[in-house]
């Protein structure tokens, strides 16, 4: 495999992965819940998402990313969000044109969040550091098991108070989506930890991973990257990616296992004065 750089292809297949994964969320969301109103545009190669005016998926990705953007495009994006009552953010990549920033500025927009977005090349030989645990096990879960995932994913994320009412409802949506990849740890039969993946275009976006509380630093983190990652190994996948808050303990863990920062990404939110 050629040396992977962090440049604008490498994020256009980032940002496209990562936003390819929400619209797989708003779907099962449209279909598990109609009345909802849950859907998606795209806009000059940026894909503008509504869950719902509370959830975090409630964004848009890839904006000047694969092109440059015009202000009446940009229009059309905010006329989305307005007509849905819904906040307007966007996931902008460092690396977008130009353009992006300028009508971000000339708009009142304000940037609200930074996120570290990591990549690691994956080859056929999976190696990781640290040691296992081999009590611990990892498996995709039986199509009846959708809520034993979603109630251990939840448990796991029970500390987390960003989204703390609507985690529940979050980790249903990943599990409803079509084709969705989750993972349960077990130790000695008992599901202690959770992950999802999402796959586009050869890209494995690994996220949602958590331990619940009482089963903590039992090594389920590092059985489940492994397995996630051998598993994407086998569907075909040459890159594999994660996202962070930058300096946390998250990042560091991810770069231990080999994962290179690709960019400091930045989330934009309108200031509707």
């Amino acid at each position: 495999m050629g040396l992977i750089t962090s440049d604008l292809e490498l994020s256009r297949r980032l940002e496209s992965a990562e936003g390819h994964g929400c619209i797989e969320c708003v779907e099962a969301r449209a279909a598990v819940s109609p009345e909802a109103g849950a859907r998606w545009i795209e806009v000059a190669g940026a894909s503008a998402m509504y869950d719902g005016a509370e959830s975090p998926m409630t964004q848009t990705f890839g904006l000047g990313i694969h092109q440059p953007i015009a202000a009446e495009e940009l229009d059309v994006i905010e006329r989305f969000y307005f007509d849905l009552d819904a906040p307007v953010h966007h996931e902008v990549s460092p690396l977008a044109d130009a353009s992006a920033f300028a009508l971000l500025n000339e708009r009142n927009y304000r940037p609200i969040e930074f996120t570290s977005v990591m990549y690691r090349p994956l080859e056929k030989a999976v190696a990781l550091a640290g040691r296992s645990n081999e009590k611990v096990s990892v498996r995709l879960i039986e199509a009846d098991e959708s809520e034993l995932w979603v109630q251990t994913a939840a448990e796991g994320w029970s500390e987390a108070t960003e989204f703390a009412g609507l985690i529940l409802d979050l980790m249903r949506i990943v599990a409803a989506r079509q084709g969705a990849l989750s993972f349960l740890a077990e130790l000695e039969r008992r599901p202690i930890a959770a992950g999802a993946m999402f796959i586009h275009d050869g890209v494995a976006v690994l996220a949602g991973a958590s331990t619940i509380p009482a089963a903590r630093r039992q090594g389920a983190q590092l059985a489940l990257l492994d397995a996630r990652l051998r598993y994407a190994v086998g569907l075909g996948c040459d890159l594999a990616m994660m996202c962070a808050a930058p300096g946390s303990s998250s990042q560091r863990n991810a770069e231990r296992q080999g994962f290179r920062i690709a960019y400091t990404r930045t989330k934009w939110r309108l200031d509707r004065r």
